[in-house]
């Protein structure tokens, strides 16, 4: 059976939106987009360097067009398009006509909760969900997520999409802590 592992930039008041570009996500007014451009370093780069041992990447249909339109579309090499473009791809969607345009790339159809769990049986190993928080908020609250990897940079945003909204207490367990030089905390949760 696989793992879902939920890996996300967050500040410090649990903003994840918009971390890595101006023009990322500017839903709602957001207007603090980049605010993760600066704080990487070479103990993220070996730690994000890694995140291509997963079986399997889960996206929304949104990240998923983002994520791989931005690092296909990079003409500097870097250590993310070769591993989001040869690792086996999910994405969710509600819309069974969403079209894929990255090779190795599956669409789930219908309500994330039912297809993940589903997923969740026929893969062994981690299933790595990147961004995606409407996708994380639901599978949190089906009680699909069996850890965290939080990239917890030192800056409070005050406004922004938060990682998780309302719901039930979630109790965690901090497996793994490492701190980069510029102050993100790099921290591993298992859900308990």
């Amino acid at each position: 059976m696989g793992t879902i592992s939920v890996f996300a930039n967050v500040c410090v008041d649990g903003v994840m939106q918009g971390p890595g570009r101006a023009d990322e996500d500017t839903r709602d007014g957001f207007r603090h987009g980049g605010w993760g451009i600066g704080y990487t370093d070479e103990v993220i780069g070996r730690f994000v360097g890694g995140m291509g041992r997963a079986t399997a990447m889960l996206f929304g249909h949104r990240s998923y067009d983002d994520l791989l339109g931005h690092w296909t579309s990079v003409a500097d090499p870097n250590p993310f398009t070769e591993v989001l473009v040869n690792s086996r791809k999910y994405v969710a969607s509600r819309q069974a006509g969403t079209e894929l345009a990255y090779p190795n790339s599956t669409l789930l159809v219908g309500e994330a909760a039912g297809t993940v769990a589903r997923l969740k049986g026929q893969i062994d190993g981690v299933i790595r969900v990147l961004g995606s928080g409407e996708l994380v908020r639901s599978l949190h609250a089906a009680g699909l997520v069996e850890e965290y990897v939080l990239l917890i940079h030192p800056i409070v945003l005050g406004s922004g999409t938060r990682l998780f909204g309302e719901g039930e207490r979630t109790d965690l367990t901090l497996q793994e802590a490492i701190m980069a030089t510029t102050g993100v905390l790099i921290a591993r949760y298992t859900v308990n």
